[in-house]
């Protein structure tokens, strides 16, 4: 138990023990291979105790005193792993849990050293990841090795040099996302399979993440950190660190492209099971099935639908991430998620006690719609309830801006304070039942505008506790709310007095505000469902994604330098022809076409839908614009020269 301390000790990197065991000489090979020697008669033995011992021995050598430089070391490495691996594949009833996980963390500790190329260590990974289900130690391996790396992922993320080697390679990730989306789905499953008291120790272990999803959240957070929250130097303008910076960013956004689309694949599958689940859940009559459908949401946020999407979601939003490729790879994911989660939701909504409560009641919806005017009653026939038909959407600009002076104020003490609420017409302020002053010249002066000196609205002071004036200016402190028009309100306060020797501090609180711009508040404690705030999460990506999509690529500089070009009627009246190579050319005629000889310069010109082809000819080598007749009227009209007379032939 004292090397297992140790060992924990040693693993923070703030701790001075930790630099003291790094300092240490590597340990010979021969010391080594003594370990090995206990460790197999041990096993021979049968004896866990120094089984053990010898395991987390293992863990403190790989980590900090070994170092296989030689040929005999990396020998004594190849033994170490056989033995580690015997342990771990032994049939369960010949180990013991406690001795499996020892032996996880001894490999997780030994992987640089056991499997010191980087094939070597994905082929062990691709093996863990595969074969896991099937056996026990090697999904208890794989849990503690994705459990450090997204440890070490998580601690390196803003641009460290060692998060390529955390970051594990494209097969290997969608290795882990099938995980993920299975392990989703079976945990969305069990809400309807397992029975009523499983289902309520469910409840109780939920959102805890699996150590897959904790890995994908850790890959997600360190892409999404580099390329939303880095900038690059502000010191370094240097052509070289900029295209470097650009470098690197079109990395990161090519590998969040690729992880967002694998996430949104597999969100797509568990959204399916969910609708799935949902629908036979409402469909049953098992007798807690309202219990069922209200934990199915809290158990909904367990798993990669609760821990990934909702991210990515938000970091999606960032301009940085806001392309037209992003657009265009992820717009069919997104409106297919924007289907299933608001189907979903709406489900869910019409099994919620208030909406039955809303729908229950027959009589009161016939009076209700005998009360309706014609045209009325027609839309509200036709009108089909969505997801959010009776939610009421948080508001949390409602709760407004509080406004207050220090508890209790002090001698010579001044306050000004200015609060603004974009497009208010007016604003309703309601003070605390504790506000006083010690005399009433110790005042508060509300102004109606940005500054003092703005329209006075009203002005405070004094108490009525028996201290100081005994007195307050005119009515008091208000009890009902202060209406000030506009959207802008100026607080003055300054205590003019010396505070009194039996002056308590309920004499002199002071006063406390809150400035909202409706007049009565919100619920801004409450939220919206689950479901029902991913359905609006991706609505509104999808909706900004639409945007994107519609206006195109954006304006190159050659554009911007050729706008005069672009405008002009004369090469818009042009025919081109895109010739095999893409490359864009005007059209080869042999000769006029039959076009109109006036042209109205109001109305977009067209050409006749049959093309001449040119004949073969070194004549027409070279390109030729084919201009109508009327503008070639025109430009001979301006030229001064007239038109070629051809006269005809004698035979």
């Amino acid at each position: 138990m004292c090397i297992h301390q140790l060992n924990l000790l040693a693993a923070s990197n703030n701790l001075p023990i930790s630099n003291f065991l790094g300092k240490q000489h590597p340990i010979e090979a021969h010391h080594l291979s003594s370990i090995c020697d206990i460790m197999e008669k041990a096993m021979v033995n049968g004896d866990t105790c120094i089984i053990r011992c010898i395991l987390v021995v293992f863990q403190v050598e790989f980590k900090f005193f070994f170092s296989p430089q030689t040929e005999r070391n990396r020998d004594i490495v190849r033994r170490s792993g056989l033995l580690l691996w015997q342990l771990l594949m032994a049939p369960r009833d010949q180990i013991c849990s406690e001795i499996q996980k020892e032996v996880c963390l001894a490999i997780s500790s030994g992987l640089n050293i056991l499997y010191p190329g980087e094939a070597e260590i994905n082929n062990l990974l691709k093996l863990v990841l595969t074969e896991g289900e099937r056996n026990s130690g090697l999904s208890q391996l794989r849990d503690v090795i994705l459990t450090n790396l997204a440890e070490q992922l998580q601690n390196n993320r803003f641009g460290s040099e060692d998060d390529d080697h955390y970051r594990l390679n494209d097969e290997l990730l969608h290795y882990i996302l099938k995980i993920v989306v299975r392990e989703s789905c079976v945990l969305i499953t069990k809400c309807q399979t397992v029975s009523k008291d499983d289902f309520q120790r469910l409840l109780s272990t939920v959102p805890a993440a699996s150590s897959c999803l904790r890995y994908l959240m850790a890959v997600q957070n360190h892409l999404l950190s580099n390329t939303v929250l880095i900038k690059p130097e502000e010191n370094d303008d240097s052509d070289s660190s900029l295209q470097g910076e650009t470098l690197k960013v079109q990395e990161l956004k090519t590998s969040i492209l690729s992880l967002a689309t694998q996430i949104l694949t597999g969100c797509d599958e568990v959204l399916e099971m969910l609708q799935q689940v949902t629908t036979a859940l409402i469909n049953s009559d098992i007798s807690d099935r309202e219990q069922r459908l209200k934990g199915l949401e809290q158990i909904t946020k367990a798993t990669m639908l609760g821990h990934l999407l909702p991210v990515l979601l938000t970091s999606l939003m960032h301009p940085n991430l806001q392309t037209l490729t992003m657009a265009d790879a992820l717009m069919p994911q997104l409106v297919q998620l924007v289907l299933y989660t608001s189907q979903t939701a709406l489900l869910l909504k019409t099994q919620s006690p208030v909406f039955s409560e809303l729908n229950s009641s027959p009589s009161c919806a016939s009076e209700q719609k005998g009360k309706l005017l014609p045209d009325e009653r027609m839309l509200e026939e036709k009108e089909e309830p969505g997801f959010l038909t009776g939610l009421k959407i948080p508001a949390p600009w409602a709760a407004g801006k509080t406004v207050e002076t220090v508890h209790p104020v002090r001698d010579n003490y001044k306050f000004k304070e200015t609060v603004h609420i974009p497009g208010a017409r007016c604003l309703y302020l309601r003070f605390d039942n504790r506000c006083s002053s010690q005399y009433d010249y110790d005042k508060l002066v509300i102004y109606a505008g940005p500054n003092t000196n703005s329209r006075k609205v009203a002005e405070y002071g004094g108490n009525t506790l028996g201290y100081g004036s005994r007195s307050v200016l005119g009515t008091g402190w208000p009890k009902d709310l202060v209406k000030v028009e506009g959207d802008t309100v100026t607080f003055s306060f300054e205590m003019r007095s010396g505070r009194e020797h039996n002056t308590p501090d309920k004499a002199m609180w002071g006063f406390a505000c809150t400035v909202r711009a409706q007049e009565s508040s919100e619920d801004v404690s409450g939220g919206l469902p689950f479901l029902v705030d991913l359905a609006l999460g991706l609505s509104v990506l999808a909706c900004s994604m639409l945007r994107i999509l519609y206006n195109g690529p954006e304006i190159t500089k050659d554009e911007e330098t050729c706008q005069e070009l672009l405008r002009s009627k004369l090469l818009q009246r042009c025919q081109w022809q895109v010739e095999a190579n893409g490359v864009i050319s005007p059209a080869l005629t042999p000769s006029p076409s039959p076009l109109p000889l006036t042209i109205d310069e109001d109305r977009e010109f067209t050409y006749p839908s049959d093309v001449l082809v040119p004949p073969v000819g070194h004549y027409f080598d070279l390109p030729r614009i084919r201009l109508p007749p009327g503008i070639m009227i025109k430009l001979r009209e301006i030229s001064g020269r007239a038109r070629p007379q051809f006269r005809p032939s004698i035979k």
